[in-house]
């Protein structure tokens, strides 16, 4: 197993059903619940519309830059997928957004491909059209395919990581999710960490990896969390001050 699709692959050959991403927003009460096979399916067609939307290629960079959302870990795997390499940097060739940093990024659409979120419930389109040059994820992702295949696959020695989250091929970054100590095998990883970050990266690859799930919290309510972590019966804490 050493890209992210055979990874995939294997976990949906053993438990498709099974719940992969748990996402919670304390502030505004949503929840929403990914199974291996919807979160594929999210990954395939927002694998798709980089590639035939944002005409992304294998090597290229992608920096995503979104809060922490159920959409980041889909971004991620989308990524791995087409073989594009996750950077922080200021400078990539393409970058997924939230409606806080859309602007900033909106003045760059012309030497850098925007995908713009709208973190709106259920993934739909911005409410008001997005700025020229601009795609809306929301709008443009529905009509992608619910399968992708990439006509340039990577392979384990593609770079899936940049600098800032350790340079690492897409074997490196399995291996190292593998051996992770966040969760053990089918644990359920309970997180207020953004996945897309490079601290909070190993709280999406270690349980995918592992067999386990991830329960997502956004605007974490410190009164809540508990309640939280025993309805969704997770089993190990990461990312959460004072656990």
């Amino acid at each position: 197993m050493t890209t992210f699709d055979a990874v995939l692959r294997v976990q949906l050959r053993h438990d498709p059903g099974r719940p992969l991403v748990t996402w919670y927003d304390h502030a505004t009460g949503e929840r929403v619940e990914l199974s291996v096979t919807t979160y594929a399916n999210w990954v395939a067609k927002a694998a798709s519309l980089l590639v035939e939307e944002g005409d992304l290629e294998r090597g290229m960079r992608l920096r995503v830059d979104l809060p922490t959302h159920w959409l980041s870990p889909v971004f991620l795997g989308a990524a791995w997928t087409v073989g594009l390499v996750l950077t922080s940097a200021d400078d990539p060739d393409a970058v997924v957004c939230g409606p806080d940093s859309l602007e900033g990024w909106a003045a760059r659409a012309d030497e850098v491909v925007v995908l713009a979120c709208s973190l709106l419930p259920l993934g739909v389109r911005f409410a008001d059209p997005v700025p020229p040059g601009v795609h809306d994820v929301g709008l443009e992702i529905w009509s992608q395919p619910d399968a992708f295949a990439p006509w340039d696959p990577p392979t384990g020695q593609d770079a899936a990581t940049g600098a800032a989250y350790g340079d690492r091929s897409q074997a490196a970054l399995m291996e190292s999710a593998a051996a992770g100590s966040l969760l053990t095998d089918g644990g359920r990883l309970f997180s207020v960490a953004n996945p897309a970050s490079p601290p909070g990266i190993a709280t999406f690859t270690e349980p995918l990896v592992r067999g386990g799930s991830l329960v997502l919290v956004r605007h974490p309510d410190p009164a809540r969390l508990d309640a939280t972590y025993a309805a969704e019966r997770a089993t190990h804490r990461a990312g959460e001050p004072g656990h």
